[in-house]
C-alpha cells in the first residue's frame, strides 16, 4: 500500500499502484474458531427452508431462495458496504468503497445488457430494466435514506447481513426499517403525487450497447475522481476483518476482496434478473411484512392505496415464502449467518447504548420511508436502477452523497463517531 511519500510518482506509475492511504493497511488477524452450534443452526434453518419452499411453491421460488443465500454468504464474507464507502470518502476522501462499486456496477450493467438485451429468462420470465419516476420524491427519498443509513449503521443490504451475522444494534434498524416502509405504505396518498417527469432509459434513445458503453464510460470517470480525491487527502486504510489463511479456506472462513465480493455479487445479482425477469430487491418486501403483521393485528392494509396499485394486491394477498425479494432478503440473513458462523465471528450482541438504539430505530425509519419515497433502496434504485441504464438510478446515488454529508453531522449526537484523517483505519 502507498504512502503520502509515494504522491510524487510519475502519472502512469501512480495510475498503476494502490492508492495512497496515510498509513498500510494492517494485516488481518487470524480468523477465530468455527461457531459449530450457530453455523448447525442457520445449516438447519436454511436447508429446512429451501426444502419447503421447493415442495410448496415450485422450483422458481426455490431457486431465488438460493439465490438469496449466496448474496449473504459474498456480502458477509467481503464485508461490501454501502453505508460505510460512502461514509469514509465524504468523511476523509477514502474512496475504495466506492472504487469497489463502481466495479459491482459495471460488472451488473454489463450482464444485465446481455440478459434484457437479448431477451433471455428463466421459468418464462421476460427480463425487464429497473426504470423509476424523477421528481421531488426521489430526491427527498434517497435524501432521507442516506441519512437512515448513517444513523442506523447499514444500508439495505447490510441491514440483513449485518442481522444474519448476529448484531443486535441492525436489529433495531430492521425493525425500524419495516416500521418505516409499512407506514409510507400505509400514507401512499401523502407522496404518490408529488411532481415527477416519467423514466428515462438510456435503452430507449441509444440501444443496450449504447446505454452500456455510457454507463461504463461514466463509471470509469467516478473511478478516477474518487482515486484522485484520496491521492489528495491521503485518508487512513479501511480495516481488513480477521481472515484464514490459504485460498480454499479463506473462500469458507476468511475476508473476501472487495473486487472478488462485486464479481459474485453481480453474478448472482444477474440469477435473480435471469429467474424472475427483475433485478435484485430488498425494501418492498418490508412493506409486505409490516402489512402483513397489521393485517394479523386487525388493521386492513387490503383497502391501503398501496396495496391497490397494479401488482401490488397480489403481492399482498400472497404468501411471503412466495414473494420475490421476501425470498432473497430471508436467504441472505440466513446465508450470512451461516458465513459468520463459518468465519468465526457471529455473535448476539445483547449490550446497547441507548443512543445507539434511538439512532436506530429513528435510522431504520427514515430509510424505510426514504426507499418508499424513491421507489428502491442501495440496490433497487442505485444499484438496479444504474444498471439498467436509467437516469433514476444515478441521480438516487447522488442524492445519497449529499444526505450521507447531513447524517455525518447527526451522527455525534447520538454518540456516534466518523472517521478522521489522524485515525489509523477508517
Amino acid at each position: 500500500m502507498t504512502t503520502a511519500a509515494d504522491a510524487g510518482a510519475p502519472p502512469r506509475a501512480a495510475l498503476l499502484t494502490p492508492s495512497p492511504t496515510s498509513a498500510p493497511v494492517p494485516p488481518a488477524e487470524a480468523s477465530p474458531p468455527v461457531r459449530r452450534v450457530p453455523l448447525a443452526v442457520a445449516g438447519v434453518i436454511g436447508a429446512a427452508l429451501a426444502g419447503y419452499v421447493f415442495a410448496e411453491h415450485g422450483a422458481k421460488p426455490g431457486v431465488l431462495l438460493l439465490l438469496g443465500l449466496g448474496l449473504g454468504f459474498a456480502l458477509f464474507h467481503s464485508r461490501f458496504g454501502f453505508t460505510s464507502a460512502w461514509r469514509q470518502l465524504v468523511a476523509v476522501g477514502n474512496g475504495t468503497g466506492l472504487r469497489a462499486h463502481t466495479l459491482l456496477l459495471g460488472t451488473t450493467a454489463t450482464l444485465f445488457a446481455l440478459v434484457i438485451g437479448t431477451g433471455s429468462g428463466l421459468f418464462g420470465s421476460v427480463p425487464a430494466p429497473s426504470a423509476g419516476p424523477i421528481g421531488v420524491a426521489l430526491l427527498v427519498g434517497a435524501f432521507l435514506f442516506a441519512i437512515g443509513m448513517q444513523l442506523g449503521g447499514a444500508c439495505a443490504s447490510g441491514t440483513l447481513f449485518a442481522v444474519g451475522s448476529g448484531q443486535g444494534t441492525i436489529v433495531l434498524t430492521l425493525f425500524g426499517f419495516i416500521t418505516g416502509s409499512t407506514l409510507a405504505a400505509w400514507q401512499f396518498g401523502l407522496w404518490n403525487d408529488l411532481p415527477a417527469l416519467d423514466p428515462y432509459v438510456l435503452s430507449d434513445h441509444v440501444g443496450w450497447f449504447g446505454s452500456w458503453a455510457v454507463t461504463i464510460a461514466v463509471l470509469a470517470g467516478i473511478w478516477f475522481i474518487a482515486r484522485a480525491v484520496q491521492a489528495r487527502r491521503n485518508p487512513p486504510p479501511v480495516g481488513t476483518p480477521p481472515s484464514a489463511r490459504g485460498v480454499l479456506r479463506r473462500t469458507v472462513r476468511g475476508s473476501w476482496p472487495l473486487a472478488v465480493g462485486a464479481v459474485v455479487l453481480s453474478l448472482l445479482g444477474a440469477g435473480v434478473l435471469l429467474v424472475s425477469g427483475g433485478a435484485w430487491g430488498v425494501t418492498s418486501a418490508f412493506a409486505l411484512w409490516g402489512s402483513k403483521v397489521a393485517g394479523a393485528l386487525g388493521g386492513a392494509p387490503e383497502t391501503w392505496a398501496f396495496w391497490q396499485q397494479p401488482g401490488n394486491a397480489a403481492q399482498l394477498s400472497g404468501p411471503v415464502l412466495a414473494d420475490k425479494n421476501s425470498l432473497t432478503d430471508i436467504g441472505i440473513m440466513v446465508g450470512a449467518a451461516v458465513a459468520a458462523a463459518a468465519g468465526g465471528v457471529w455473535q448476539l450482541h445483547r449490550s446497547i447504548p441507548a443512543r445507539t438504539a434511538l439512532a436506530a430505530v429513528i435510522g431504520g425509519i427514515l430509510m424505510g420511508v426514504g426507499a418508499r419515497l424513491a421507489g428502491g433502496c442501495n440496490i433497487g434504485a442505485y444499484l438496479a436502477g444504474i444498471a439498467s441504464g436509467s437516469l433514476h438510478g444515478w441521480i438516487w446515488g447522488a442524492v445519497a452523497i449529499l444526505g450521507t454529508w447531513a447524517g455525518l453531522r447527526l451522527r455525534p449526537l447520538f454518540g456516534l463517531g466518523n472517521p478522521k484523517p489522524t485515525d489509523s483505519v477508517c
